[in-house]
């Protein structure tokens, strides 16, 4: 039993061990580009990736630490994709930082610790772990948002996320702890059973998941739970931008499993129902304020918004008439979307970078009049990029939302099926907005007609991500089946 105790958290152990020796060892680098720091990070990353997924493949579930933990397919699934949008993540933001005097130990350490939180929100069996590594990895968040310290636009975004977020966990708490005063257990399971029993005061139990949900909500960024993200997006320096939009919406989506479908799918019929209405609010909100962006970090903002209610969509369709036969469907189509919509955002964010000059945000969606003129090739990545954000075929943006839509559909409910071709007319409006970005590369005149010159290694990284974004839409059906097996295993267990 020890031995398994140790198994289950050998790769948070190892983050925890590495986040450590990496803080001092930098106290020692002088080099500005932080060559053996971020060798050292992306090492440590790519080996507790690895492990998780090596751990997803042999298949087995574990729990240990006296039921705290979890180590089952869906957990290291998640884990393991985080830790590759971590380490893209970090490759995209070397250069860009290095070039700001931003790149300093510190980066590294508090991203070891946001992935730390990632991995035990994603592991968690227990309402206190799932909050210890939602704190974890929020407060990492908030203090790199801050990372340029001497930037009143950064300082201000990184107040309004710590104020708001620190609001958003009181209300996660505060529903945490009603849902243990009427069930009297932290360990998930044992809440399902306390639920499934019907005698506990569904008064309680109500209340309990509508502070949840807003808790869930904030960190989703779904509708009317939004106010902080464009604000963020825009004022936090690119790449922790890339680091707020990135893997932890996969934290985000492992918690919504953990706590509502494996503690609370009893009450699923009180949450599904608030998922809807946030659903339809954030596919409004997202797609029809996004057409007034100027600010390209903004659009993508109010982008995110809207491919969030894409997720919550499917999350609401998991139990029909107290029936869970649809459960496994629908929850895996939410899984590929947003493992989907990271892989893309990767890809958005880190043209952003990768264009952005020495003393230059290339942020604005003018700045990237005439592209194609002066860098082919970037202007077709982002064009990639960006089709897939819309829903266009072949891209595998269309995938995902064929495959919520798919689930919606199964339902065979009139409401499920008015929802479908809800969201469909609002990706349409939706649409114009990137739409608009790929004409304003092509067809506006350039404000510079110089070529533009970049190094050749993150260039290649952004290649192989327009090639992962392009290929995954020709051939979704892999990573579609990785996301169901995960889901089945997770609910037979």
């Amino acid at each position: 039993m020890n031995a398994m105790n140790w198994i289950v958290v050998y790769p948070e152990l190892l983050l925890l061990v590495m986040a450590c020796v990496i803080t001092v060892v930098d106290l020692w680098v002088t080099d500005p580009q932080r060559s053996l720091t971020m060798l050292l990070t992306q090492a440590t990353l790519a080996y507790a990736g690895a492990m998780h997924l090596l751990y997803f493949d042999d298949g087995w579930s574990l729990v240990g630490m006296q039921g705290m933990v979890v180590a089952d397919p869906m957990g290291h699934l998640l884990a393991g994709f985080a830790a590759i949008a971590m380490i893209v993540t970090i490759a995209y933001a070397q250069p860009y930082l290095a070039a700001r005097g931003m790149l300093k130990g510190e980066f590294f350490t508090l991203s070891l610790f946001v992935y730390l939180g990632i991995a035990v929100m994603v592991s968690a069996n227990n309402f206190l772990v799932i909050y210890l590594g939602l704190e974890l990895m929020s407060l990492s968040l908030y203090a790199l948002t801050a990372l340029r310290r001497e930037h009143g636009i950064a300082t201000e975004a990184a107040m309004k996320y710590f104020v708001l977020g620190a609001l958003a966990s009181g209300f996660l708490l505060y529903g945490l702890s009603l849902m243990y005063g009427a069930t009297g257990s932290l360990e998930l399971g044992e809440v399902f059973k306390a639920i499934g029993t019907g005698r506990i005061n569904r008064e309680v139990l109500t209340f309990g998941v509508v502070f949840v949900v807003a808790g869930l909500a904030f960190k989703l960024g779904a509708v009317p739970f939004h106010m902080w993200l464009p604000d963020v997006y825009h004022g936090a320096p690119t790449a922790i931008t890339l680091l707020i939009g990135g893997a932890p919406k996969l934290a985000a989506f492992g918690i919504m499993m953990r706590l509502l479908v494996e503690a609370m799918g009893g009450l699923a019929v009180d949450w599904q129902q608030m998922f809807i209405v946030m659903a339809v609010a954030s596919l409004v909100v997202g797609n029809v304020v996004g057409i007034a962006q100027s600010n390209l970090k903004r659009m993508l903002a109010y982008s995110t918004i809207g491919q969030m209610g894409f997720v919550l969509l499917a999350m609401s369709a998991g139990v029909i008439n107290g029936s869970t036969v649809l459960a496994g469907n629908a929850y895996s189509s939410a899984m590929f979307y947003v493992v989907i919509y990271v892989l893309t955002t990767l890809g958005t964010f880190g043209m952003i970078m990768y264009l952005a000059g020495e003393g230059y945000e290339s942020e604005e969606i003018a700045d990237f009049a005439g592209l194609a003129s002066r860098h082919p090739w970037a202007a077709g990545a982002m064009a990639v990029f960006l089709f897939s954000l819309a829903g266009v075929p072949p891209l595998v943006g269309f995938y995902a939302k064929l495959a919520v839509l798919q689930a919606l559909i199964a339902t065979g409910h009139a409401g499920y099926i008015g929802l479908a071709v809800i969201a469909v007319l609002l990706s349409l409006v939706g649409a114009y907005y990137y739409l608009r970005v790929v004409k304003v590369m092509y067809f506006d005149v350039p404000t510079t007609p110089a070529p533009i010159v970049r190094g050749s290694g993150i260039g290649a990284l952004l290649a192989l991500n327009g090639a992962l974004v392009f290929g995954l839409g020709l051939l979704p059906g892999g990573l579609m089946d990785l996301c169901r097996d995960a889901i089945v295993k997770a609910l037979a267990s």
